[in-house]
């Protein structure tokens, strides 16, 4: 899906609907850090009025998505509790690091991949779980969040693009090498079990 070089095993879906309390509260934890990411972002290049509102606009259906999810959490009486570590956007943010640098390329458009690729995940994910969901209310929440963050996928992409002067195919290039590194911190964290333990939407 997307721009996804390995898809996540197909008994994550199955696991994270069984326990579909765990998979709301660790997605509402992605969706407030998703807004902080893209306000973070916004913050550190507020010179860019366009990005900055763009960013803006994402962090604010984030936010609202955080509401949403949490509002269903409280009519479950489930606690939202404390975020897991995100051992899966630590790596791969980590990642961009080591990556070797195109000096011609500004920093920021690593920045958006990887928030671009982060959705990608996500959008495969709400794919999958609205599959197999048999609950109505949960079902209808993935659906329509998978087509929310195939939406910030592309903002992030043309953020990309534009951050790099038009240049989509060197963008894009740069997408296909980190899409690789995501794919392996992915294939990782599932042999190490701890995607299918916190049944993460965002890795």
């Amino acid at each position: 899906m997307l721009c996804l070089k390995v898809p996540t095993d197909g008994g994550w879906a199955t696991a994270a609907a069984r326990d579909a309390n765990a998979t709301l509260v660790d997605h509402a934890h992605c969706e407030m850090k998703a807004a902080t990411n893209a306000l973070s972002l916004a913050t550190r290049h507020c010179g860019d009025l366009d990005l900055v509102l763009a960013l803006s606009a994402l962090a604010r259906e984030e936010i609202e998505h955080f509401a949403r999810v949490v509002e269903i959490l409280g009519r479950r009486g489930v606690a939202l509790g404390p975020p897991a570590v995100d051992a899966y956007a630590a790596e791969l943010r980590r990642a961009t690091s080591t990556l070797p640098r195109d000096p011609t390329l500004p920093l920021v458009v690593d920045r958006l991949l990887v928030g671009a690729l982060i959705e990608a995940r996500s959008c495969e994910r709400f794919q999958l779980l609205a599959t197999v969901t048999e609950d109505p209310e949960l079902r209808s929440l993935w659906s329509e969040l998978l087509a929310s963050e195939a939406r910030h996928y592309r903002t992030f992409m043309d953020l990309a693009v534009r951050a790099a002067a038009g240049d989509r195919d060197r963008v894009v290039a740069r997408l296909d090498y980190l899409a690789s590194i995501e794919g392996a911190i992915v294939t990782d964290l599932a042999e190490q079990g701890a995607s299918a333990s916190r049944a993460s939407i965002h890795g």
